[in-house]
């Protein structure tokens, strides 16, 4: 990014929120009783972010992030983490008993975007920068040249975490960092899946896009026994701009997000894509490929769930699949969607260090007319837990086009399990092993050319307690291939019901198997519908193999 690009953003910023003030950036201790936004005092509210996002939309895009001081820019991981914000020092921490406070982190080793800080006073409907100086951090054991960072008026922050109690607990419940994503957690405390402000191209022929927050606008609260705060954010990327008005409850057992944003697209874009989630998932019950470690599973969620615009409950068991796996959902209006992780017992995970099984759930709830488009699902395959490769995000079915505004509406609860739930039967849990033999026994000398793939999907509900109906039927339809051997058995420790089906190959093609299965009594539906695919192996492997060596 040269010079020139440079000083058109900065004089963006500066024609709204005024230019950095450089005697207060250039003190050199700061006192913790002082106000830490040093800045100079601009108008500020959300129709005059939407108005610096559209004439942003108008101008191009700046580029990629400027070069850090080398002594940010290598610094490892670790060195990284250890640069800690002073908490005496924090956005709100001259408010007597606050319930909450805002720090910020600090910019680093592949965090190379400058992102500006705000503090907004509602009432007089003023802002004011929160400039960035070595004296705002503890540098601990880092190996931080600060000397290198005297006089970088315009480094800025990464992004910023927010507490909850801070004089009870060091702990965040909120976290803006890297591009577009944020984090919340539940009661637990352990945060797991992510959210981004916006998708871009994320499975088209186009390069993929992550545009970057690029600053944020704090309301002090009214009292401090407030538990919800306001923060705006402006985004900013190569194909488009957005204003963002986010209203985040930090409740007892869960936060809950309010947004509302205003996307301007500066080029027409071939998939946007809105509310976009992105978790990870591993190994499961359904998929233990890769589970050959002390862990039964090792995933942040486990499951898609959908509540269709038609009234229809999803559930979609997440894969780890062996190649790059891209499913889209049409729906008109949907009620809600999301990544859940319903499972926490910790005796399924046996994980001391990622606690799955304190893993919140990530819930979208669309607010107004959403119309005509489709959930979208990327599965990547990954060896490991390190890496995210689950995406998922709302389409909207109407093309994108240059110079257009784009508004939505919507909720996120990250909660242990979401706000709302189907009245009828849920998938409780999703289990597949070798078939093609009577439960109970294995493939042996009485079945040497025998192959199938048995699924079992558990339901419960009170809806299976007494169908109107009489029994229960499962209802299986699949894209390919044959079932066979189904039964219904009731299970008592989870006082529910395993549907067992055995699926066979009747041809030797290697192609995606799309299953869907409900549970009916006569004409009533008792379940919500289960949704899964299913990966056939080549026809040469498509064997038992005894590897017993007797000597």
């Amino acid at each position: 990014m040269d010079r020139r690009a440079v000083l058109k953003a900065s004089l963006a910023f500066a024609a709204y929120f005024g230019a950095p003030s450089m005697a207060a950036i250039s003190r050199s201790a700061l006192a913790a009783d002082v106000d830490i936004a040093d800045g100079s005092a601009t108008t500020f509210d959300f129709d005059t972010l939407r108005q610096m996002a559209l004439d942003l939309s108008r101008q191009p895009f700046s580029g990629p992030p400027g070069e850090l001081p080398g002594t940010l820019a290598t610094l490892a991981p670790q060195a990284y983490n250890a640069i800690q914000y002073d908490a005496e020092h924090s956005l709100w921490y001259d408010i007597e008993g606050r319930q909450l406070d805002v720090q910020f982190f600090h910019v680093g080793m592949g965090f190379k975007r400058r992102v500006r800080m705000f503090s907004v006073d509602p009432e007089q409907r003023q802002a004011r920068e929160v400039h960035f100086r070595p004296e705002l951090f503890n540098y601990n054991d880092a190996g931080v040249d600060t000397s290198q960072l005297e006089g970088q008026d315009d480094l800025g922050f990464a992004g910023f975490k927010v507490f909850k109690a801070p004089e009870l607990t060091s702990r965040d419940v909120v976290s803006f960092l890297g591009a577009s994503y944020f984090r919340a957690v539940d009661d637990t405390y352990q945060y797991g899946l992510s959210a981004r402000g916006l998708a871009i191209n994320t499975f088209t022929d186009q390069t993929e896009e992550f545009p970057d927050f690029v600053a944020f606008w704090f309301e002090t609260p009214k009292s401090a026994s407030d538990t919800t705060f306001t923060v705006y954010a402006l985004l900013d990327g190569p194909s488009a701009t957005g204003a963002y008005r986010f209203v985040i409850h930090c409740e007892a057992e869960r936060v809950v997000m309010e947004i509302d944003k205003h996307i301007h697209a500066r080029a027409a874009i071939e998939q946007l894509g809105i509310t976009p989630m992105t978790s990870m998932f591993s190994c499961g019950n359904n998929e233990r490929r890769m589970c050959d470690t002390i862990h039964p599973q090792i995933h942040d969620s486990d499951r898609l769930a959908m509540w269709r615009g038609n009234g229809e409950w999803v559930c979609r068991p997440l894969n780890n699949p062996q190649k790059l796996q891209f499913n889209a959902f049409a729906d008109d209006n949907p009620k809600g969607f999301g990544l859940l992780q319903l499972d926490h017992n910790f005796d399924n995970y046996q994980d001391i260090v990622g606690w799955y099984d304190k893993r919140p759930s990530l819930w979208v709830e669309p607010l107004g007319d959403w119309g005509k488009g489709s959930l979208n699902l990327l599965e990547i395959p990954t060896t490991g837990e390190t890496l995210d490769n689950i995406v998922c995000f709302w389409q909207p079915e109407k093309s994108i086009e240059a110079g257009q505004e784009y508004s939505y509406r919507y909720r996120l609860y990250w909660s242990a399990r979401p706000p709302v739930s189907s009245p009828l039967a849920n998938v409780y849990a999703t289990r597949t092993g070798m078939g093609g033999f009577i439960e109970g026994w294995a493939p042996g000398e009485h079945f040497p050319e025998v192959w199938a793939r048995r699924f079992a999907v558990d339901f419960v509900g009170d809806s299976l307690k007494n169908p109107s109906g009489g029994g229960i039927e499962p209802v299986i339809t699949i894209s390919g291939g044959e079932v066979r051997d189904v039964h219904v058995l009731y299970v008592e420790p989870f006082d529910g019901y395993r549907i067992l089906f055995d699926w066979y190959p009747t041809s030797d093609a290697v192609d995606p198997i799309d299953m869907r299965l409900f549970l009916r009594s006569g004409d009533d539906t008792l379940s919500e519908t289960w949704l899964y695919q299913y990966f056939p192996p080549p026809p040469e492997e498509r064997r038992y193999i005894d590897d017993r060596v007797m000597s």
